[in-house]
């Protein structure tokens, strides 16, 4: 027997979610499936379980894209303050933490419930556990065998994510969907991630596990963000790590600015003054942690000497490194605790007005699976909300 929907949603995320919600207020009969055993696994998992969802803060230019002007659409026509609105109309309490983040005061599964609550309609079905082993389409609409039985749908959405976080049951299922229908996917890789460093850095930096720093921290491109940087027993991690590791390419070197705040040549020549006979460890630690001092004083990147005996082109060459540290990653921690996907379903192929595809009338991506990636800081959550709202004013 043939189950008919008007939409089958692929995978129950933040943008399939959405999207489920929208049109099922629409009257539109949906399921919605995902091979998982619950919905929002992302989402639960998310800010430490509190769920950055949105930023104060959004634009265009918070997101990676092959198309930088694809996504400016979707976000004017579902803005971050109505996702904001959203979540206050359910009294949901939450926090604005550094740079216009917005998390849950008390736990993710809020947004869950109230994305769950959205969708309450009789014309709305999830089922679970879901195996899809065949997608076609004919004339009329697109046909699926799903755990060996048959739907078809009108309205065909693909919200299966990206390659990130494998264990929370990541795959390339929308990627190979893309494909079959003709769409060029763009390369993928992990971002939002740490790197690991080479085996003597490593090595010498192991000591530091746990040290945090404010830094500035700078592509090869000019891309930079100044946020803490996170020494780790595998490499560097940190805010400004997990920003830049989206702009960084294999075998680039990153540049480090380890005093962003500080005039270094001004404060050497101050406590040169009063205090020549103390050493730049002793001097540069009230600035760094002593540790990391050390460190870098043992891999020569400073001297080890007293101020007093600093020359001219010494402390320049101090001002130097501290200002432009610079370190190679040996590559990033991949998939396994990325945040995000770069790359995906080419958006040349999709309408920026609706999701839909434009070679396949009743085909729609949202949220990870396409070449959108947005910052760190709520950015890839309001994607998947405006993504997902838009469609489905369509599907």
């Amino acid at each position: 027997m043939n189950e008919i929907y008007d939409v089958v949603i692929i995978g129950a995320g933040a943008a399939g979610l959405m999207c489920a919600a929208q049109a099922g207020k629409r009257g539109r009969t949906v399921l919605v499936v995902d091979h998982g055993k619950k919905p929002g696994r992302k989402i639960l998992i998310s800010g430490g379980g509190r769920c950055n969802f949105t930023n104060y803060d959004v634009s265009a230019g918070h997101y990676l894209c092959c198309n930088p002007h694809f996504v400016k659409s979707a976000l004017s026509q579902y803005t971050n303050w109505d996702f904001i609105s959203l979540v206050s109309e359910y009294e949901i309490p939450f926090e604005e933490r550094d740079h216009g983040q917005l998390f849950c005061l008390d736990s993710a599964k809020d947004i869950v419930s109230m994305l769950l609550k959205e969708c309450e309609s009789p014309s709305v079905s999830f089922l679970y556990q879901a195996e899809i082993s065949q997608i076609e389409q004919n004339k009329l609409n697109f046909s699926l065998k799903i755990n060996h039985k048959d739907v078809s749908c009108e309205s065909l959405v693909i919200a299966t994510g990206g390659l990130s976080m494998p264990k929370l049951g990541a795959t390339p299922f929308g990627y190979k969907i893309a494909e079959q229908f003709g769409l060029n996917v763009r390369p993928t890789r992990a971002g939002l991630v740490p790197f690991t460093l080479h085996k003597a850095d490593k090595e010498q930096f192991s000591d530091l596990s746990g040290i945090a720093v404010p830094v500035i921290l700078t592509t090869q491109d000019g891309t930079s963000f100044k946020e803490s940087l996170l020494f780790t027993h595998r490499g560097i991690s940190g805010p400004s790590v997990l920003q830049v590791s989206s702009y960084w390419h294999a075998g680039e070197a990153v540049k480090v600015n380890l005093l962003p705040d500080t005039d270094i040549e001004t404060y050497l020549a101050d406590v040169s003054e009063n205090h020549p006979n103390q050493t730049l460890k002793n001097t540069l630690a009230r600035l760094l942690p002593k540790r990391l001092v050390e460190v870098l004083i043992e891999r020569g990147d400073l001297p080890d000497k007293t101020l007093r005996q600093l020359n001219d082109k010494e402390r320049t060459g101090v001002t130097q490194t501290l200002e432009n540290w610079h370190i190679a990653p040996n590559g990033t921690e991949g998939y396994r605790t990325a945040e995000v996907t770069l790359g995906g379903v080419d958006t040349d192929h999709l309408s920026s007005k609706t999701m839909e595809c434009k070679t396949v009338p009743g085909l729609f991506f949202v949220g990870e699976v396409m070449d959108v990636t947005g910052w760190l800081g709520g950015y890839n959550f309001q994607w998947a909300w405006s993504s997902g709202w838009v469609a489905g004013q369509w599907v």
